[in-house]
């Protein structure tokens, strides 16, 4: 069935690309100046079907698949006077030269570009996908994650403050089940000091955010979606720093630049960034107390005290860009280092840990290579690989223990106490390493027949060494050291089809997934005396195949479906177990499966008068099989300091997001959107709604601009941004006559965040000013976990965009 759908889909394709070039063509051309000289790269449009060229050094342009008929050109250049020409276009049509005028103001600050952006050209391909731009939020005190917490269908669900543990959620799948990428290399190759929250937004071109569907060039097991960092990549020569600090001893650096050599295309490119943050913020609630003697518990609110965390790091990267051989080849080197203590297990207990750290490092190489036109017209190459070390230390050897006052927890007879286990985790002392040797390569070739057909075949591979070492274990236990290694190939060829004067576009694809991972662990054999390795290996392999269809049916009316059956993998920690995370091993996990599915529209961008709106939606069903993620909570485990990933069952995730956005003129911008789902899962035969899970989300942002405040030529821009999350529960509901099930709810929430930014008039210096939370509500994403409350921040961010 699936061979004779795939076949009909090829056959439909070629027959509408047939029609379509029996009715079109492409239309050249040449444009120069009066005196002769080529007009290089203006921007040639034809307004009636939104096609677009850019000339060239010589002053030649080509707009592809123009249908025969008569069409207004209108060409825009920064050295030249608009200009509008008619031509009748027929199959007897040879390229006409169009002759300029030089612009009289040569120094123009902007120049207008005609045709759809590329994050609108993105969003409306099929995919449930969201392009966030970080231009705006690079020059405010705002994080790479608040800044994806405000995009639709995304919730961000932080275990406290700067540094502690994040996870994503896109439609209700969440945690492992979503992937994010750094130019389409997964993120976990990078380690935990290279992420998103010590990267700054100015480092980031955009973010791509795929709900459900994931294109084949990101071919990776992103069962319930997709978050990709596209890192600035400008051959233009630039630089921007930026410095804020603010509540809770918070201080964050960076600084990110390029040099391009013009003549020989030789660049060089890197970035810094240092992080760090006491996070002593204040907390409270039902694990804030003090046991006094007697055993009495008496509720406080305290400062957090062992929550310190700091990241630094940087990439250099040389080479070469824009030159025949290649459009961008860069070799290049990444180091960083993040220290976080350790308040907690994975969940806010009467007993906060002292003295517990975590430190990660990581040394990598990287190379990037990408080609189009490589050999023929239409074939492209894109290679991005990695390959280093990443090292992670747990220590804990502290065996007194603390209450929330930051002093020696005593008994109920007023006696300070020590753990008998001799440590803050359940477990033992211990200073645990684990050093990892890790590679990955993404390699993608595409090959376009022509305008309307193009095929991808996109290979990923990574691996993963891994020891584990311990130096209080015993001598003979290091020496004898287990291992894990982890090794994934992932392969996904795609099709796509522009038809229809691009009105259709199709794409559909195949993934093959194939992971095996081997543990080895000496161990005596008490019989001979000698070591023997136990080995336990397994080799999972799995396929998947989706499609994505977009139907302009208007210019500014888009319908949009997909469907994938997506496979995730079980990542290292829940096979292998991790000590920072408090995770333990469970070999025997399963790949998580779903039958993934959106339905939506995409109305505007509408122009009335000087008003812009955008209005969007998506329908979306999960149906997942062997569902990962941690045990369904009971009043019995709530309060465990160690976590095991586990196989939880079957279930659906159903539901729809909205999204709204407004502008007017340059000064005014409002956005709002919404996000709806239930999440059901059966376990042990019962269907529930699974706990721990915000079913109702919704954002809001405004913007207003004021200009020459203070100064002429400068912007004072004024925000405004709010989260609501509504009530939800730590546990499966325990029965109508259960005492106490309110004293496991979330209450509803609502955060919201005020800010300003200045642009002085050389728009070069940027002074920001922002307050956080600032109603100071307690706010949680996470079991029992409070986030921080009120916070101000103060920013300066300075940029040189060509010199």
């Amino acid at each position: 069935m699936k061979v004779v759908l795939i076949s009909f889909l090829f056959s439909l394709s070629f027959f509408l690309s047939a029609f379509t070039f029996a009715q079109s063509g492409d239309v050249k051309g040449k444009l120069t100046f009066e005196d002769g000289d080529p007009v290089t790269f203006a921007a040639v449009f034809i307004p009636a079907i939104k096609k677009h060229g850019l000339s060239d050094e010589l002053g030649n342009y080509i707009i592809k698949d123009v249908p025969h008929g008569k069409h207004k050109i209108q060409v825009s250049s920064i050295e030249a006077q608009l200009k509008e020409f008619q031509i009748d276009f027929t199959p007897a049509f040879k390229p006409v030269t169009t002759i300029l005028k030089r612009s009289e103001d040569t120094n123009l600050d902007e120049v207008q570009v005609f045709g759809e952006s590329f994050k609108t050209e993105i969003e409306k391909s099929g995919f449930a996908v969201n392009v966030v731009d970080t231009k705006e939020a690079s020059l405010r005190n705002i994080q790479t994650n608040e800044l994806l917490n405000t995009t639709v269908g995304v919730k961000i669900r932080q275990n406290g403050g700067l540094g502690s543990e994040v996870n994503y959620s896109l439609n209700g799948l969440s945690g492992n089940a979503v992937r994010i990428f750094i130019d389409g290399i997964p993120i976990s190759a990078y380690g935990n000091s290279f992420n998103l929250n010590s990267i700054p937004p100015a480092m980031i071109k955009e973010i791509e955010v795929y709900k459900g569907v994931v294109p084949g060039h990101l071919a990776d097991d992103a069962l319930g979606g997709a978050i990709n960092i596209v890192l600035q990549n400008s051959t233009q020569s630039n630089l921007n720093a930026s410095l804020s600090y603010g509540s809770f001893n918070t201080l964050q650096a960076s600084v990110n630049g390029l040099h391009r050599f013009k003549e020989s295309g030789f660049t060089v490119k890197g970035s810094l960034f240092h992080n760090y943050s006491d996070n002593d913020y204040k907390v409270s609630g039902r694990s804030i107390v003090v046991t006094g003697i007697g055993g009495v518990q008496t509720p406080i609110t305290a400062r957090r005290f062992n929550d310190a965390y700091r990241s630094t790091g940087g990439m250099l990267q040389i080479g070469y860009t824009d030159v025949k051989w290649a459009d961008q080849f860069l070799i290049g080197f990444t180091k960083s280092s993040d220290y976080k203590e350790i308040q907690h297990g994975a969940f806010m207990t009467i007993m906060p840990y002292k003295d517990r750290f975590m430190e990660s490092d990581a040394m990598l190489m990287n190379l990037t290579y990408q080609k189009k036109n490589l050999f023929t017209k239409g074939l492209d190459l894109n290679v991005n690989a990695l390959y280093g070390k990443r090292n992670r230390m747990v220590s804990d050897t502290l065996a007194w223990a603390y209450s929330w006052n930051g002093e020696k927890a005593i008994d109920f007879r007023g006696v300070e106490y020590k753990y008998f286990w001799n440590s803050q985790q359940e477990g033992g002392p211990t200073l645990a390493k684990i050093n990892r040797n890790v590679r990955s390569i993404r390699t993608g070739i595409s090959y376009a027949i022509n305008a309307n057909h193009r095929f991808l075949l996109n290979h990923v591979y990574s691996g993963i060494d891994r020891v584990d070492t311990d130096q209080l274990r015993s001598i003979l236990e290091n020496t004898f050291r287990g291992t894990r290694d982890l090794e994934k190939n992932i392969v996904s060829l795609t099709y796509e089809l522009n038809a229809i004067n691009e009105k259709l576009k199709a794409n559909v694809f195949g993934k093959y997934y194939q992971q095996k991972t081997v543990n080895i662990d000496p161990e005596i054999n008490e019989e001979t005396n000698e070591i023997v390795d136990d080995i336990t290996s397994a080799n999972k392999i799995d396929g998947g195949y989706g499609f994505t269809v977009s139907y302009a049916v208007y210019p500014n009316i888009t319908l949009l479906t997909s469907a994938e059956k997506a496979v995730r993998l079980p990542n290292e920690s829940e096979v292998f177990g991790n000590d920072g995370d408090n995770v333990v091993a469970n070999p025997s996990i399963r790949p998580e499966l779903s039958n993934n599915f959106n339905l939506g529209f995409r109305l505007g961008t509408f122009h009335i008068n000087k008003h812009d709106f955008t209005v969007s939606t998506n329908l979306f069903t999960r149906n997942i099989k062997d569902r990962i993620g941690l045990p369904i909570e009971t009043s019995l485990n709530v309060n465990d300091e160690t976590i095991l990933y586990e196989n939880q069952g079957n279930g659906t995730s159903k539901g729809f997001d909205t999204q709204l956005d407004y502008s007017f003129k340059d000064n005014f911008g409002f956005n709002f959107n919404v996000s709806r789902f239930d999440l059901k899962i059966v376990n042990r035969g019962v269907e529930i709604d699974v706990p721990n899970t915000p079913f109702f989300t919704m954002n809001g942002s405004l913007r207003y601009s004021f200009k020459d405040i203070i100064q002429k030529d400068s912007r004072l821009n004024l925000f405004y941004t709010m989260y609501f999350t509504d009530e939800f529960s730590y546990l499966v509901p325990q029965g109508s006559n259960t005492v106490g099930d309110e004293f496991f709810k979330v209450p509803t929430q609502l955060a919201q965040d005020l800010g300003l930014s200045y642009v002085f008039p050389s728009d070069q210096l940027v002074m920001s000013f922002d307050i956080k939370n600032i109603f100071d509500q307690a706010v949680y994403d996470n079991l029992s976990v409070q986030k921080p409350g009120r916070a101000f921040y103060l920013k300066l961010n300075y940029r040189i965009n060509n010199y």
